[in-house]
């Protein structure tokens, strides 16, 4: 293998910013997101202080789950634009100084795929194990008892090979065999095709899901009322342990032959998305070494709990525990899960303030999804405007994935509050509960939220602490959450009120008189001595 390109670490504290092609600016008039619209936002992105951007997925699809189900692995979806489009847009974020991170769905494909079409076609072609095919037991049932987390068996029956393949998500997304070498050496040459176009990294979908248990083991039950972050309680998928279907040991493997690909192209990255039992253990185990992914994110931050312990809790257990020498994307929000103003912030602009504050200073990289800077509610989608196939077949125990992913609001005077260029129907409903929250109306008000993320990311350029510094976390409490970075040339304390009530905290004497510092926008916090007064939802950032 080629030595390795020089890396400067840029990843390894800066700021992603997601982007959801279909729902951030439409520039055609279609109705639907596309790439020349990112290029005409991304001065909006640079203002912002983000460092770089990740587009979820653009390449060609049927899009039945909207570019999560690949068909060209090398080309660019027509109602995104062109390559040349794309080329255009990657420019113009490198004169900008941002970097760009695309969406790459390794584990499975489309249906339609010409892979899976001729894979499917007889037992004997010479792609028969390109996807996992199983024959079904002798009562013609499938092979073993894993489900798909889109509801259901995770095995679809195939009239052609009159076998069943593995599916973990829609019975159109079969999954890729990585058991056989040429899947694996297929799959390379399209991450080499994007990073030989200038692309400056990955983000890896299901990163953890790439290899199955070869024998087919049934996985073990697991009682309905755990905690699983993963998928909604209403969701058979978490009445299993996921012993077998993912996160099998080859999996390292596969992740190091990745990483020396990337590791031949100057300053890349890559973070990978890990939905697994104990998402935390393997973030860690991904992580760690220098030698698989750089980083990656979990569920445990999407899901309702934001308490002081809680979020001690999962902290602590990373850094104190598994994940000491691995490196973690903080993300409260995306496109798959309700939006954080809802589920942590209940419309309370002290909450998103301490929650992006929290972000924006612990260790790790922060990753920040399109409009939660506004403060973005989720949207409450009719059934009948419902597009996602997750929500239809959970409604209305669950109503999927729509509501976080509407379209961008520009403009609160616009119609469709500037997203699109045309009056084509935007792919699903204007939010009016967007209206005010428009980057163009918060722009005439200084205490909007979008100026105070916008200062924050701005100020924490000027701490090298916060990007590759230590993590102290101090004692657990119940409204409080508490820690220090520091480096050589600084040390910050760091003080969170996550409670509606005021609440005290009693800082380590060593820690004393700690300074607050300016320029943060946090509110509301007091140092006497050692101790630390909070009004509701305020906190701090003091030097010492």
């Amino acid at each position: 293998m080629a030595n390795k390109a020089p890396n400067n670490n840029w990843w390894r504290g800066g700021v992603i910013y997601q982007i959801y092609p279909r729902s951030f600016a439409d520039a055609n008039g279609d109705g639907c997101g596309d790439i020349p619209g990112i290029t005409q936002k991304l001065d909006y992105v640079a203002k912002l202080g983000a460092d770089a951007i990740w587009l979820s997925p653009i390449f060609k699809s049927p899009m039945k789950d909207f570019g999560y189900d690949v068909s060209d692995y090398c080309d660019i979806d027509p109602i995104f634009g062109t390559l040349a489009d794309f080329k255009t847009m990657v420019a113009r974020a490198h004169e900008l100084g941002i970097k760009v991170i695309i969406d790459q769905v390794l584990s499975h494909t489309s249906d339609v795929h010409p892979w899976f079409e001729e894979s499917r076609s007889n037992k004997t072609n010479p792609k028969a194990d390109w996807y996992v095919w199983a024959d079904a037991k002798s009562d013609g049932g499938p092979p073993n008892n894993w489900h798909s987390i889109f509801g259901g068996s995770g095995w679809q029956w195939d009239t052609r090979r009159r076998q069943y393949y593995l599916h973990n998500f829609l019975v159109s997304q079969p999954d890729l065999n990585f058991h056989c070498a040429a899947v694996q050496d297929a799959l390379l040459e399209t991450v080499k095709f994007w990073l030989d176009l200038g692309v400056d990294g990955y983000r890896l979908d299901t990163a953890n899901f790439y290899f199955h248990n070869q024998n087919l083991k049934d996985n073990p039950a697991r009682a309905p009322d755990r905690t699983n972050n993963t998928a909604p309680q209403a969701n058979p998928y978490t009445m299993q342990w996921h012993v077998y279907d993912k996160c099998q040991p080859e999996n390292l493997a596969f992740l190091r032959k990745l990483r020396a690909l990337v590791d031949q192209y100057p300053n890349t990255t890559m973070v990978g998305e890990i939905g697994a039992d104990d998402s935390l253990g393997r973030m860690a185990e991904y992580t760690s070494g220098g030698d698989k992914l750089h980083m990656a994110y979990s569920f445990d931050l999407l899901g309702p709990d934001h308490s002081a312990r809680f979020l001690h809790g999962v902290f602590d257990r990373f850094f104190n525990g598994v994940g000491k020498e691995g490196w973690p994307s903080w993300a409260v929000s995306n496109h798959d899960i309700m939006r954080v103003a809802t589920r942590w912030g209940k419309a309370d602009a002290g909450v998103l303030r301490n929650t992006f504050a929290m972000q924006l200073t612990m260790r790790g990289t922060p990753c920040l999804y399109q409009g939660d800077e506004l403060g973005l509610p989720e949207v409450d989608v009719a059934y009948e405007d419902l597009q996602d196939p997750y929500g239809i077949t959970m409604w209305p125990e669950f109503k999927g994935r729509d509501g976080c992913r509407t379209p961008m609001p520009w403009n609160a005077t616009d119609k469709d509050l500037g997203f699109g260029s045309g009056n084509a129907k935007p792919w699903l409903p204007i939010a009016q509960s967007h209206r005010a929250l428009a980057p163009q109306a918060q722009e005439a008000d200084a205490n909007s939220l979008l100026h105070f993320v916008r200062g924050l990311l701005h100020w924490r350029k000027g701490h090298s602490a916060l990007y590759d510094g230590a993590l102290e976390i101090l004692p657990a409490d119940d409204a409080v959450l508490a820690y220090v970075r520091s480096d050589a040339k600084e040390k910050l304390v760091c003080v969170f009120n996550f409670s509606a009530n005021p609440a005290s905290y009693t800082l380590p004497a060593m820690l004393a008189n700690a300074k607050p510092l300016s320029g943060t926008g946090l509110m509301g916090a007091t140092i006497a001595g050692q101790v630390v007064t909070l009004a509701p939802w305020a906190g701090v950032v003091a030097s010492f």
